[in-house]
């Protein structure tokens, strides 16, 4: 167990922080950008449950939104191992740091699969909106796509070794997870999902409209 007594030490003041293994950085490293959006998606993904817990579900999707409380409370707990894991150069890690296999991604593959086979298959792309808690979900899944993209950002700059190829997967894998999941929940919940219209439907219904007016 973990004990911090202390969360200010004046240490960062000049714009450098510490990596696991001690070493100074400054706060604008590309690991420190890493480890800081890990930090960013999982106080919005708390925010996702939230948003679920102020939600009054109906007698038929109760269990089902337990789960997935459930399910992204399992995440937050992965994604405090993964932004330990980042804060420092894999050769640095102390041996007492365990780290997440392919298993976790495997976990949200599965679970993906199981709400895309109840869901309708998509005829456009959807807006990002909803209720509290599918738009935070939609929020959320930008946020993991950041820190992918973060991620791939440290690989470039200090090779593929930087960040393991498991902790890669699960971000990118994760963000599509929390994009299902908006719709999982739209549909439970009985929302009803606001597709994206072309520029040029959208002057054409246009032109209908003021023909007919």
């Amino acid at each position: 167990m973990v004990r911090i007594n202390r969360v200010h030490t004046g240490t960062g003041d000049g714009g450098e922080t510490s990596l696991l293994d001690g070493r100074r950085v400054g706060k604008e490293d590309d690991r420190v950008d890493l480890f800081g959006t890990i930090d960013e998606l999982n106080s919005q993904i708390g925010v996702v449950r939230m948003e679920i817990g102020r939600f009054v579900p109906d007698a038929d999707s109760e269990d089902e939104i337990d789960l997935i409380g459930s399910g992204l409370g399992l995440v937050q707990q992965e994604l405090f191992d993964i932004g330990g894991e980042c804060a420092c150069p894999p050769e640095s890690l102390p041996e007492s740091v365990a780290l997440i296999g392919a298993g976790e991604g495997e976990r949200l593959v599965a679970e993906m699969d199981n709400w895309l086979e109840r869901l309708e298959p998509l005829e456009s792309f959807i807006l990002p909106t909803g209720s509290a808690p599918v738009a935070s979900m939609h929020v959320a899944r930008t946020v993991a796509r950041r820190a992918e993209r973060v991620a791939c950002s440290l690989r470039s700059t200090e090779g593929e070794e930087a960040i393991r190829s498991e902790v890669l997967a699960y971000l990118n894998r994760l963000s599509d997870w929390l994009f299902v999941l908006a719709r999982w929940f739209g549909k439970i919940s009985g929302e009803g999902e606001t597709l994206w219209t072309p520029l040029g439907e959208r002057m054409s219904q246009s032109d209908d409209s003021t023909l007919s007016s």
